[in-house]
């Protein structure tokens, strides 16, 4: 036995009780704090994993399927077009849709819809995207448009994954257009 400070310890295989229990109480904390890195680690990749998943379903070039927007008195429509719409991995997306017949068009759009997005049957503009999967939102921000109204704007889209189909529409409640784009 031995006195330290007043204390009796007592040696086991060379090493005091105090000695052993420290020993054991830095090996659980090491274990502890091994244990809480790890579960950090999966979780943040797991969060990280899925938006990657969500976001890689977007990257790649898409092909015009369908748009249907509101025509005269209302009433939807599907538009006679073609259309090209890219999704890069780091962030970057451009959209270009070419109505057959530009003078159909202009006759039957909408005077009340708020944004005009072509102009002489054309669309297309370039930019940044970001997208919160939970919501199904898509945020389209605009670098550089034909219709110069649009540069600098956050256009926020509704989107949905249907079988091979990628389905957009306007988050404002008054554009009343859908559009389905499908992987080339």
């Amino acid at each position: 036995m031995l006195r330290l400070d007043g204390r009796e310890l007592t040696r086991r295989n060379g090493k005091t009780d105090e000695e052993a229990n420290m020993k054991k109480l830095l090996s659980r904390s090491v274990v502890s704090l091994l244990i809480g890195m790890i579960a950090t680690t999966l979780s943040g990749g797991q969060d990280r994993g899925a938006n990657q998943d969500i976001r890689q379903r977007f990257v790649g070039a898409w092909r015009l399927a369908w748009l249907e927007e509101e025509g005269a008195g209302g009433k939807i429509h599907r538009a006679d077009c073609t259309g090209l719409l890219v999704y890069t991995s780091d962030g970057h997306m451009s959209v270009q849709v070419m109505y057959q017949n530009p003078q159909a068009k202009a006759q039957t759009a909408n005077s009340a819809t708020p944004v005009q997005y072509a102009a002489g049957g054309y669309e297309a503009s370039f930019g940044t995207y970001e997208i919160d999967e939970p919501a199904h939102h898509l945020t389209f921000h605009v670098e550089g448009a034909l219709v110069r109204t649009l540069v600098g704007k956050d256009l926020t889209r509704v989107f949905e994954f249907s079988g091979k189909q990628l389905i957009v529409k306007s988050a404002i409640p008054d554009e009343h257009w859908r559009v389905a784009w499908e992987h080339y």
